[in-house]
């Protein structure tokens, strides 16, 4: 009958040693998350949770043996003439129940029964092991974000919160959040959908904040170029400046280091492919591509554009404002829809611009 039982209590823990192994390789392949982490994880938590049966002394030991697919969880007892602490001490003729070979002065390792700790065991490994998965993720994610910063990458959108419009992201094996504050005015986003982001931020150290995921900062438009225009990834050409008003309308301001070759054109590309899938990108966002002069007239008038600008005169007393002359039917295009062309054209230069039509001068 005690032979039963014992088979019975082995094979209980052969299958229960068996699903854990299975779990934790699981876990090592869809998560990518190490199995020895785990496992170090794992022995510390059954230890210290096992522990209290036994008054908290340190006498419970849990070994894991993966190449073998073990586990073993015992209480590890001094083997004495007099027995002080029933806890921690055992008579030589009750250690040697355990071990024929047990001699005082020495220990002994009393295996725990499946029933006595298989519940603690599960219950701890489950909680554990979510744990543990919430750190790797993090820790993963902060890899994954850090080796991304200032940079654009393709994210897939996992879900959107209906209440708040924010969205779970997932780039490379890293999940984040791109708030609706970052996204696009006209933005609506679908779960599987891919889109383009930049990573602003990436999370500190002691893990107190998260990646800064935008769709609305300037750099976001500056790696794009520089995706789609060759001449600027090899330094031919330089984005010297970007004002931007996301969803709506950017400037940006580009020179050639090199005489030979056109940096507007370049940008543009041929039949305007370039440019159009930055636009495509950003959901339709306007761009206009401005030639950098440093004769401040010439760079203001181009920052204007698609206004036609007549003339610009510099304030002489050295305050960067300017006025710019425009024809009559030109002013409105000039100053824009709610006067977001002269804005972003003053951003962009650096320069107050003051807008005048012909028949106002």
């Amino acid at each position: 009958m005690r032979k039963v039982k014992k088979n019975s209590e082995e094979n209980e823990q052969e299958q229960m040693n068996k699903e854990f192994f299975e779990a934790i390789k699981l876990l090592e392949e869809q998560k990518g998350i190490s199995a020895e982490y785990l496992y170090e994880k794992i022995k510390a938590a059954i230890t210290s949770a096992t522990r209290n049966t036994y008054q908290n002394r340190d006498i419970v030991v849990c070994d894991i043996d993966p190449e073998n697919k073990k586990m073993r969880v015992y209480v590890r007892k001094n083997v004495v003439d007099t027995v002080e602490d029933e806890i921690t001490d055992l008579t030589l003729d009750e250690a040697r129940v355990y071990d024929p070979n047990a001699v005082v002065g020495g220990t002994v390792e009393i295996p725990l029964e499946t029933k006595k700790f298989g519940r603690i065991v599960a219950q701890t490994a489950k909680s554990v092991i979510r744990q543990g998965i919430r750190e790797a993720e993090r820790e993963i994610a902060n890899k994954e974000f850090a080796s991304r910063h200032h940079d654009v990458v393709t994210a897939k959108v996992i879900s959107v919160d209906m209440n708040t419009g924010d969205a779970r992201i997932e780039i490379g094996r890293a999940q984040g959040y791109l708030p609706k504050a970052d996204q696009l005015p006209n933005d609506d986003l679908k779960a599987d959908q891919l889109i383009k982001v930049y990573v602003a931020s990436v999370p500190t150290e002691n893990g107190t904040s998260y990646a800064g995921i935008s769709r609305r900062h300037p750099g976001l438009v500056k790696r794009l170029f520089e995706t789609e225009v060759p001449e600027i990834y090899d330094g031919t050409i330089e984005i010297v400046s970007i004002s931007r008003e996301a969803g709506s309308r950017t400037k940006i301001a580009v020179k050639s280091n090199d005489e030979n070759v056109d940096a507007v054109g370049s940008c543009i590309g041929p039949r305007g492919m370039r440019v159009a899938n930055v636009v495509d990108a950003l959901a339709g966002e306007k761009i206009d591509v401005v030639k950098y002069s440093d004769d401040p007239a010439e760079y203001i008038a181009g920052a204007l554009a698609p206004a036609t600008v007549n003339s610009v005169t510099i304030d002489p007393d050295g305050a960067r404002t300017c006025v710019a002359v425009v024809p009559d039917n030109q002013l409105s295009l000039a100053i824009g829809n709610k006067g977001q062309n002269v804005r972003l054209a003053a951003k962009l230069t650096g320069w107050k611009i003051d807008i005048k039509s012909e028949s106002q001068v």
